[in-house]
């Protein structure tokens, strides 16, 4: 994985550089304290990851970002600042940052989210892959009752993981899934209400299962990141399963601070549950 390292203070990214190289977290290909010429030079080398200031001088990372998501949307950024307020970081999130991590700095944070990230890459290379070969023709789609139970298994181990596995949506979202893998050169220009009228004679019923399941695992993966921000399960799903601003409102409704929770995106959901499957 290539990064690039964008922060007005030269010591930050000097610590930065140091987490990255210690814990073998990828080859940086550049870092700059004007983000300016940084903008140019990620444009230029086209780095896997950014990893950016939220205030700069020259141009302020939420600006860079966007900037960036426009020509390079398969760029992942990681923003980093002493700034906490709730709106700067929603506005972050919707220009599009994968994540967003706190000054000062934590080492052990910094790492696991690197490694998220990296994760991230490698599952949507994967669906890439995927989809390359349907194009083709060449997809070779795994037969025969042991393939099947084989798949089953591994859906069955990831609800355990979220803590969803005794949910009646379990099954739905399983049959969803399936759906989708079988028809995924075209499947993208259909609804999930159209999608669900054709595996199910209850379409709306089973929505309501598959949104109470998904939204179960939202509030399980959001309480694990109010006991440990470091749990390795909150890490890895908060941002690719979810979208972590509403993991973020999640954590507040469950530390009774606001009236709502966060909303889930049953298609990024969906399409993502797909990725972990085929890397299991």
């Amino acid at each position: 994985m290539k990064l690039y390292i964008v922060d007005d203070d030269a010591t930050v990214i000097k610590m930065i550089e140091e987490i990255i190289l210690d814990n073998a977290l990828g080859e940086i290909v550049g870092m700059n304290t004007n983000s300016k010429q940084a903008l140019e030079e990620v444009r230029l080398l086209k780095p896997d990851l950014v990893l950016v200031d939220l205030l700069m001088p020259e141009l302020d990372g939420i600006t860079f970002v966007e900037q960036i998501s426009q020509t390079s949307p398969h760029i992942k950024s990681i923003m980093i600042s002493q700034v906490t307020s709730k709106k700067i970081v929603g506005d972050a999130y919707e220009k599009g940052i994968t994540f967003f991590v706190g000054k000062p700095i934590n080492k052990k944070e910094l790492t696991h989210v690197i490694l998220n990230v990296a994760d991230q890459i490698k599952l949507e290379s994967s669906m890439m892959q995927i989809k390359s070969l349907l194009e083709k023709g060449n997809t070779v789609r795994s037969s025969g009752e042991q393939s099947l139970e084989n798949d089953t298994r591994k859906y069955r181990l990831f609800f355990s993981k979220l803590g969803i596995l005794g949910e009646s949506g379990c099954d739905d979202i399983i049959k969803i899934c399936d759906y989708l893998k079988q028809n995924m050169d075209h499947v993208h220009q259909e609804r999930l209400n159209e999608i669900t009228a054709k595996v199910s004679d209850n379409s709306k019923a089973m929505e309501q299962r598959i949104r109470r399941t998904i939204n179960k695992g939202m509030s399980n993966v959001a309480s694990l990141g109010i006991e440990d921000y470091l749990n390795e399960t909150f890490v890895k799903f908060s941002n690719s399963l979810f979208d972590f601003d509403q993991v973020r409102l999640e954590m507040e409704f469950i530390r009774r601070k606001t009236n709502s929770g966060g909303k889930i995106n049953i298609r990024k959901f969906m399409d993502n549950l797909l990725l972990i499957i085929e890397e299991m």
